[in-house]
């Protein structure tokens, strides 16, 4: 078939592999100049499967309400008036209870241990180098109440195949001894030792240029102007190249993996999907003392930030601001990121030379992604991956990658749409198209 992926970032770029290692023509459309511009530029680099506690869990409202109007608080709702971040937040809360929280863990850890494994194996079949890291990730408590209330989480995860091990002060600053000058904060943690890091904007366009090699076709510069439907079936759409000439583009499928632009798009089709932006915020720091500097990848539950170590580089992302489609640099955040790396690392960096970013992540309420059919024919969907979008890219570009060649995908997730399970549907493997020398 000829398969088109609307969207260039680590998601739609994986998807097009799969697809065209599925021996599909594949077309790449992105109004960027190159792959993994956008939310996949900056981000915390974390292949985090084990962490798996979405947003929305029954701690969540009263610490939302507390964080109202704090300007530096790990998640803001800056509120709108805008019906959506409304709806979306009256989801949100929906999700918290402890039952939705339980099922949203094993939606998510599922497709974490899936995709994780898809990605060590396409880490060799396309040969790609992007400063990964397997030494896995520690996740750190600097409150006694918070590490007490991350006990039955962990306790679940393990139940769905997570290597989660839970750890006292001194076992942590034993695994990252850059934690030495913050042990008396430490009340305790939890490691990871199968999860990964690595930097989600090299591997993208890394793996984008093995698509090019393999006969992916990509449509930079690009613009999505309009839409050709014929009844309930997408059939085109009408693009603008960068100097504005508009064009049919014909497909006999399409994926959505537009990030935060994916309800737009779809709700011109009539289909309502629940992601609204959460924009997150990364630091980047040259390393300079390789002595003084972290090298398993962290997180840091008080102030919920991530910190990776990229080579030569230091990446400390976190907190999401959820504000529209803005894309403001709040300095007043970043600075709090800066200044919390100083707190726990304080002979690691002086804060100089630090470049800061934001990114728009397509949050659902759930953080559970959108990943199948449409109820449009020839739509298919795969976005709304919130903060996991680089952890959970591989799994879900794979398995939609089966949805669209007819295969059952050898994942146990709740699939929009899913076609009926036939007794003798049986996942089979994707054949490869040959990759170039």
């Amino acid at each position: 078939m000829q398969v088109t992926v609307l969207g260039a970032g680590v998601t739609g770029i994986t998807t097009a592999w799969y697809l065209r290692q599925a021996g599909h023509e594949v077309t790449v459309i992105d109004r960027q100049p190159a792959a993994g511009l956008e939310t996949s530029f900056a981000n915390g680099g974390q292949i985090s499967v084990s962490h798996a506690e979405p947003w929305a869990n029954p701690s969540a409202p009263l610490k939302v309400l507390k964080w109202l109007g704090q300007e530096d608080a790990p998640l803001l709702f800056r509120l709108r008036p805008d019906w959506r971040q409304w709806w979306w937040g009256l989801r949100f809360l929906r999700e918290c209870t402890p039952a939705r929280t339980r099922h949203n863990i094993r939606q998510i850890v599922n497709l974490g241990l899936y995709s994780r494994a898809q990605l060590q194996q396409l880490r060799v079949d396309a040969r790609l180098q992007y400063d990964q890291l397997t030494r896995g990730i520690l996740h750190f408590y600097t409150s006694e109440r918070e590490f007490e209330a991350a006990q039955e989480p962990a306790r679940v995860m393990r139940e769905l195949g997570c290597e989660l091990d839970m750890k006292t002060p001194d076992e942590c600053v034993q695994i990252e001894p850059a934690l030495a000058a913050a042990r008396h904060k430490i009340v305790g943690g939890s490691m990871t030792p199968s999860d990964e890091s690595g930097d989600a904007h090299r591997f993208t366009q890394q793996l984008a240029q093995r698509c090019a090699e393999a006969g992916v076709q990509f449509l930079y510069d690009t613009r999505i102007v309009g839409l050709d439907r014929e009844g309930d079936a997408l059939k085109a759409v009408r693009i603008a190249s960068k100097e504005g000439i508009v064009s049919v583009h014909n497909a006999d499928a399409f994926v959505l993996c537009m990030g935060s632009f994916s309800p737009a798009f779809a709700a011109e089709l009539g289909i309502r999907l629940d992601i609204y932006p959460a924009k997150g915020y990364s630091v980047t720091l040259p390393v300079l003392d390789p002595t003084k500097a972290y090298s398993v990848s962290l997180t840091d539950d008080e102030y919920k930030l991530v910190f990776s170590r990229l080579g030569e580089r230091l990446r400390i992302a976190g907190t999401a601001e959820l504000n529209g489609h803005d894309h403001t640099l709040n300095l007043a955040r970043c600075e709090a990121i800066v200044r919390r790396t100083r707190e726990l690392f304080p002979e690691m960096t002086d804060g100089r030379d630090a470049r800061f970013w934001t990114g728009l992540r397509p949050a659902t309420p759930s953080n559970v992604p959108y990943i199948g059919r449409s109820k449009i024919q020839g739509l298919f969907l795969n976005t709304g991956h919130g903060t996991l979008g680089w952890t959970h890219a591989a799994g879900s570009g794979h398995a939609v990658a089966d949805i669209v060649s007819g295969r059952v995908p050898q994942l146990d997730f709740a699939f929009t749409n899913p076609a009926p399970r036939s007794p003798r549907a049986v996942p089979a493997p994707a054949r490869s198209a040959p990759l170039p020398r």
